[in-house]
């Protein structure tokens, strides 16, 4: 006889979220660590840089109060990821939130694509996002409780967009489908698991800043009549590891402005 898994815990007052790619000055991932901080969440500034994660992580600790870690790891290398998750959960409040922000964009056309550009976009976005997720998703599941938010694309929703094109439109399309199967397998261990897809976004992984022409050239296809900020994206993520979202699981949250309306 298999016996049900233990209910899903309490939503603790102090808790912790890990954000990946958080060091990058104009990200989404910077701007959302500092929102969940605002919000009262210890956080994991995760990135490359291990200079640059400390600065962040001072930075927010100052600004809002809260207990913060930046930790430079390659989410590539599993055992580094390991490291830094491990460290988060002996360091700070419990680990309840995840964002897998991190990633890398190509410009590149599908018939001019190589293979090496291939694997250097699919190793970060989707093999990366898998060290963390499951590194992090172990101790969610032994405490019944945790938030995972992948952060996906337009680009996988409508082929392609602006900027990216084959290589990071397929593997953010398959973190939307990561994101629906670990709401499946998760789901039993108190574990919410979402996509955010983020549209025109005025960041640097779009190829350095919005120049007014390309601008004007993205602003054709937004009803809402602007490009969008890192904060519209940060406000949407931070919702969604909140207590208040533990309803939502296996969802996309598309942050467009209305250039994809599925």
């Amino acid at each position: 006889m298999t016996l049900p898994p233990p209910p899903a815990a309490d939503f603790p007052h102090e808790r912790t979220a890990i954000v990946t790619g958080a060091a990058s000055p104009r990200g989404i991932g910077r701007a959302t660590a500092a929102r969940l901080a605002a919000e009262g969440w210890s956080v994991a500034v995760l990135d490359l840089d291990e200079a640059a994660c400390r600065d962040v992580a001072a930075r927010i600790a100052d600004e809002h109060g809260v207990a913060c870690l930046g930790i430079g790891a390659d989410i590539r290398d599993r055992d580094a990821v390991r490291a830094a998750v491990d460290r988060v959960n002996g360091e700070l409040p419990q680990l309840v939130g995840l964002v897998n922000n991190a990633g890398v964009s190509s410009p590149v056309p599908f018939l001019e694509v190589s293979e090496a550009e291939w694997h250097r976009v699919i190793d970060v976005n989707l093999h990366g996002t898998f060290h963390v997720t499951q590194a992090a998703a172990k101790i969610m599941a032994e405490r019944r409780l945790g938030r995972i938010v992948n952060i996906s694309s337009t680009s996988a929703e409508r082929g392609g967009g602006v900027y990216g094109r084959a290589a990071y439109s397929a593997s953010k399309a398959a973190l939307l489908g990561l994101s629906r199967t670990l709401a499946r397998e998760l789901g039993p261990y108190g574990i919410t698991a979402n996509s955010v897809a983020p549209g025109s976004i005025d960041t640097d992984i779009m190829g350095g800043r919005l120049t007014d022409e390309r601008k004007a050239v993205l602003l054709k296809d937004l009803p809402v009549g602007r490009i969008g900020t890192v904060r519209d994206v940060a406000a949407v993520v931070a919702f969604l590891l909140s207590e208040h979202a533990g309803y939502l699981t296996g969802v996309t949250y598309d942050v467009n402005g209305g250039s994809h309306i599925a």
